[in-house]
């Protein structure tokens, strides 16, 4: 058994669920995906399982995401994933309900952090405590939040890009934009069905993000060959594809998530601007792993600008220490 009382963090993203326990570190990492029976409502699958489901099932079954852009889209699905995840982790037994901490994006407000919260109590929380995003990212990039030290932090996930200047243990300004991950593989399918007249599924384009993306055009020279669906005749079909064909692809949304760095330093106090100057800024998140992005922040902003360790951990690492922290904080 795990104790009297059990802390666990949540990082409840739009495209993965991690779920940290104190003094276990990252104990799941899931899609955030439900497979359910349209025909009567019946939850098939969750997670990884469901996730295979994508783009593959019969009609009857669809694969539902229950978090659209870091918010609740879907509130009995979400506290079914999170009782789900929280099963998994603990067992059945709830003999000793867990502390829970979950993570929000900066940009939800106080409805939706009522949904956040009142899903994980239904789910078998005792307590549920929230964490903003940028705060849970810097913990765990292993920066000391507490000094009263201006230090900038950027968390491109599936949904949301959370930008913000965090000193003494709180944002001093941020802005949250709704271009990540999963826009970049919409931007993906959009330009491949305009250009080549081929349909492609959302697991396709993540896959050439990953493998061909960049964030600008000469970031690197890679080719992926493509298959997907001919508009014109219906039948499958196979092209090539560049990476600066990709880089060409997501410019819009990359200027979107550079546009917005440069509003959140413009309104950083100059003291605090000095410090992210001396220490740069830090990419963690998904979304940031996309090639070449934190060079194209640093040659935009002039700030030395680096990719967390685990990039994609982080905010499930921050929000596990935050349990921890929430004495201090």
């Amino acid at each position: 058994m795990f104790g009297m009382s059990m802390s666990v963090g949540i990082d409840l993203g739009t495209a993965n669920v991690l779920v940290y326990v104190k003094g276990k570190g990252i104990v799941l990492r899931e899609p955030s995906v439900v497979a359910l029976d349209k025909d009567n409502d019946k939850i098939l699958a969750i997670g990884a399982e469901a996730k295979e489901m994508i783009g593959r099932t019969p009609g009857n079954i669809v694969a539902i995401r229950p978090l659209r852009d870091g918010v609740i889209a879907n509130y009995e699905m979400t506290e079914a994933m999170i009782r789900h995840f929280l099963e998994k982790v603990i067992g059945r037994s709830f003999l000793f309900r867990p502390k829970v901490m979950i993570c929000v994006p900066t940009g939800v407000n106080d409805v939706e952090k009522r949904a956040v919260q009142e899903a994980a109590d239904q789910a078998g929380s005792k307590r549920t405590e929230l964490i903003e995003e940028p705060i849970a990212a810097a913990l765990g990039a292993g920066i000391d939040i507490s000094e009263p030290m201006g230090s900038m932090v950027i968390d491109i996930g599936g949904g949301t890009c959370d930008v913000a200047v965090i000193s003494l243990g709180g944002i001093v300004c941020g802005e949250s934009l709704r271009v990540a991950g999963d826009k970049f593989d919409s931007d993906i399918e959009t330009y491949i069905k305009k250009e080549y007249n081929l349909m492609i599924g959302e697991r396709t384009s993540e896959e050439i993000k990953i493998k061909v993306g960049a964030a600008y055009i000469g970031a690197r020279r890679e080719i992926i060959s493509v298959r997907g669906r001919d508009i014109i005749s219906g039948l499958p079909k196979i092209i090539n594809v560049t990476s600066d064909e990709i880089a060409k692809a997501l410019q819009d949304s990359v200027q979107n998530i550079i546009m917005c760095v440069k509003s959140v330093l413009e309104r950083t106090p100059p003291e605090l601007a000095a410090d992210i100057m001396d220490h740069g800024i830090v990419l963690t998140g998904g979304g940031s792993m996309l090639y070449g992005l934190a060079d194209l922040i640093r040659r935009e902003t002039n700030i030395p600008t680096m990719l967390a360790d685990d990039p994609l951990s982080c905010v499930a690492i921050g929000t596990g220490k935050a349990i921890e922290f929430s004495k201090k904080l």
